[in-house]
């Protein structure tokens, strides 16, 4: 005869009710509709978890055995995307050991023993996070790579620089790419540090008060390769620090390609003309046969409000939960996975659209053309020479008054001109404002002088080298 339990939609936790979930609010509760990527992590924890009960005695050997056995076949099945999971088993944890109990019998229902789908979860999402990071941390390292080959390809290249979006001083092309490897580098600091915190295990807190039974929490951690574990079983099920730590990490990370995204839509615009997108990176326009639209840099850049949207997201969740497990966690995924599909795929095109762009070299021969960039080098000149730079500075600004009255740049001033404005000018000031002058001035460490780019380039081929770094 059929029991209320069995009525109740045979859930595992159905004992204790005498009606059927609601479907909308079975629906609505649901995690397996994105929670099924967890599928294999879910079944390397709980291999160990199986192995540490047979292991303790907790259950009899033989029956550790079936479980790890039938569990090694569903992890077979799910890294050839083979299961097949179901709504009403609300979510991967529920999921797995149904497929499970379809392999081995009632032997399964042995697997929760000793643990809760709280501290379950927390372990899945433990280890995902952990493997995500340092997927990113690589990805960001082969775009690194992409930045110091286009420098080195384009090392004699001179752009100009900007502050304010106004033409400030000129650069070299590889000391602006660079910019963005150090930036990067901080990045993959970062995820390296996510991956750090990610690496505790939470399994064996229970519920939220730990377990009866006599569980070895240390052969579970050193099986999954965790270096530590949770010391309070309360704030292991609660945890979702390192969570925020990736999307924050994603988050900053999106703030520099938006950046880098930014600058090559200028870049490439007719305005400037200083690059060329390869063909392969951008698309058209279906009523302007005319146009080549830089489309990745631009969805990268509309992303990052996507991603900075997810941090947000999680912390609000956080933010007023008391401990320790609550429902609103489920909230912790989707966002997480959302950002990662975002970040993975933006770096990796981002690599490609570095390595294939083309620079413009006759277009920035000629944007120095009618330049006053060099303004600051006519000052320091006259810095050198024992004039008061303020007073230098009032001077070339009148200086570049007249050139731009006289419609010519500083360089194609009379000397006549220079003489009048100040009697420490001497006829080398021309040699010693051409954009190759300026540029190879500078050459304090972290400067855009070829010399300092240079030791800057070993510096950055020396991160990329260091194996783990």
């Amino acid at each position: 005869m059929a029991t209320d339990a069995d009525n109740a939609q045979g859930k595992l936790w159905g004992g204790r009710f005498t009606e059927q979930t609601n479907q909308l609010v079975e629906a609505y509760t649901a995690s397996i509709g994105f929670d099924q990527r967890l599928a294999e992590v879910d079944i390397e924890g709980s291999i160990a978890h199986a192995k540490m009960l047979g292991a303790c005695g907790i259950i009899p050997d033989e029956d550790a055995r079936t479980l790890v056995q039938g569990l090694t076949d569903l992890l077979a099945a799910a890294k050839a995307g083979r299961l097949e999971f179901r709504v009403e088993d609300e979510d991967i944890h529920m999921n797995v050991e149904r497929l499970l109990a379809l392999r081995v019998g009632a032997v399964a229902g042995k697997l929760h023993t000793g643990r809760s789908r709280n501290d379950q979860v927390a372990l899945d999402m433990h280890l995902y996070t952990k493997r995500a990071a340092e997927t990113v941390r690589q990805a960001i390292r082969t775009l690194q790579q992409a930045l110091v080959d286009s420098a080195e390809a384009n090392f004699d290249v001179i752009i100009p620089g900007y502050t304010h979006l106004q033409r400030a001083q000129p650069v070299l092309f590889a000391h602006h790419l660079l910019a963005y490897f150090w930036m990067l580098s901080r990045d993959a600091d970062r995820f390296a540090d996510v991956a750090k915190r990610a690496d505790k295990m939470p399994l064996g807190a229970g519920a939220l008060a730990g377990t009866t039974f006599p569980i070895n929490r240390e052969s579970v951690m050193q099986t999954l390769g965790f270096a530590s574990l949770y010391e309070n079983s309360l704030d292991a099920v609660s945890d979702r620090d390192y969570l925020v730590d990736f999307l924050s990490a994603a988050s900053l990370l999106m703030t520099h390609l938006s950046r880098l995204s930014e600058e090559l839509i200028l870049w490439s615009s007719e305005e400037f003309g200083f690059i060329e997108l390869a063909d392969a990176y951008c698309t058209g326009s279906s009523m302007m046969p005319q146009k080549k639209n830089p489309d990745v840099p631009e969805v990268v850049r509309g992303k990052s409000g996507r991603v900075y949207g997810h941090l947000m997201g999680l912390l609000t969740v956080l933010k007023g939960l008391p401990l320790a497990y609550n429902k609103d966690l489920q909230e912790d995924k989707e966002g997480l996975f959302d950002t990662i599909e975002t970040v993975l795929p933006a770096l990796e095109l981002f690599a490609g659209m570095i390595a294939t762009l083309e620079v413009r070299r006759p277009r920035l021969q000629q944007a120095f053309a009618r330049d006053y960039s060099n303004a600051t080098d006519v000052a320091d000149y006259l810095a050198a020479k024992g004039v008061p730079f303020r007073t230098a500075h009032e001077v070339v600004g009148k200086l570049v008054l007249q050139a731009i009255e006289l419609g010519k740049p500083l360089g194609d001033l009379d000397f006549s001109v220079y003489q009048a404005a100040s009697e420490a000018f001497e006829s080398d000031i021309y040699e010693r404002i051409t954009p190759e002058a300026v540029v190879a001035a500078r050459k304090s460490r972290g400067g855009t002088a070829p010399e300092a780019v240079r030791f800057q380039l070993e510096l950055a081929k020396t991160v990329l080298a260091t194996p783990g770094s």
